[in-house]
């Protein structure tokens, strides 16, 4: 059984950053062999990429509304995706879901992930 697990969501100002981690873990995968990748939902609005990075950890694609202010990476281990953001926005208020697919290309699209997480509240007030 495939479980994908969110943490570090809550609620900033504009401006302040916020870190978001996620891990992958089924047998008889470990989380070193995941590609994974983050979407967010605002209320009323579509699922929408955000950021992924590829199994081996050499690939990251970005959406543009985030380049230069997410920055998505393994840890030292790749036990875990981290999701850094800096700069918050009103507008990155969304529930952040976590999304996974074993030695997948680091895609932008929702369909070529297999496992996701419940989803994490970030709420960046102005």
């Amino acid at each position: 059984q495939v479980q994908v697990a969110e943490s570090g969501g809550g609620l900033v100002q504009a401006g302040d950053s916020l870190r978001l981690s996620c891990t992958a873990s089924a047998r008889p995968f470990d989380s070193n062999s995941w590609t994974m990748a983050w979407f967010r939902q605002a209320p009323g609005k579509e699922r929408e990429f955000v950021a992924a990075i590829n199994w081996i950890g050499t690939i990251t694609e970005y959406a543009d509304s985030v380049k230069g202010r997410f920055t998505a990476s393994r840890d030292g281990a790749k036990k875990s995706l981290v999701l850094q953001m800096n700069s918050l926005k009103p507008e990155d208020t969304a529930v952040y879901y976590c999304a996974a697919q074993a030695y997948g290309r680091a895609s932008r699209l929702r369909t070529d992930y297999t496992h996701w997480g419940q989803g994490t509240q970030v709420t960046v007030s102005s």
